[in-house]
């Protein structure tokens, strides 16, 4: 008859050995299942693909919040380098453009036929509902190209 390691107390008891048995299967079983999930390559690769995006979304809002930040610091030293005359011009120009997109805006809505101010109007309503999603899918469709761009340089 074989004997127990040393760090196990024997049974005294049928019903003990029992219960040492069915101790012993959980313990098996689980670490069965858990050599099984190992080696279960798709769902260990979708659930790292599914961190990998949550990771790139978040990545993406956090870059588009530096953007901004920057663009802004960048448009106030500019706007602040720039001479007064060329600031006038400036603002002179782009109130002369507000007034054509007016211009532009009030032949749309005399020429263009009601169905498609419509439907245009109702994609503008789309889009300005959704520019954070637009803005992170956009963000990531770039993160994504420019990850496989690199990619295809490293190969031979």
């Amino acid at each position: 008859m074989t004997q127990p390691p040393n760090d196990e107390p024997t049974a005294s008891s049928p019903e003990q050995l029992r219960e040492q048995v069915a101790q012993t299967r959980q313990a098996l079983g689980e670490t069965v299942e858990d050599l099984a999930a190992k080696t279960d390559v798709k769902a260990r690769a979708q659930e790292t693909a599914t961190a990998l995006k949550e990771q790139a979304g978040t990545k993406a809002t956090e870059l588009s919040r530096q953007v901004k930040v920057k663009a802004a610091e960048a448009a106030h030293l500019v706007q602040d380098k720039l001479p007064d005359p060329v600031k006038d011009k400036a603002t002179a120009a782009a109130e002369q453009v507000k007034a054509k997109a007016g211009q532009a805006g009030q032949v749309w809505q005399d020429k263009a036929p009601e169905p498609v101010r419509a439907k245009a109007q109702q994609g503008a309503r789309a889009a300005r509902d959704n520019r954070t999603v637009l803005i992170v899918a956009g963000s990531v469709a770039v993160a994504a190209w420019l990850l496989l761009r690199r990619r295809g340089r490293r190969q031979p």
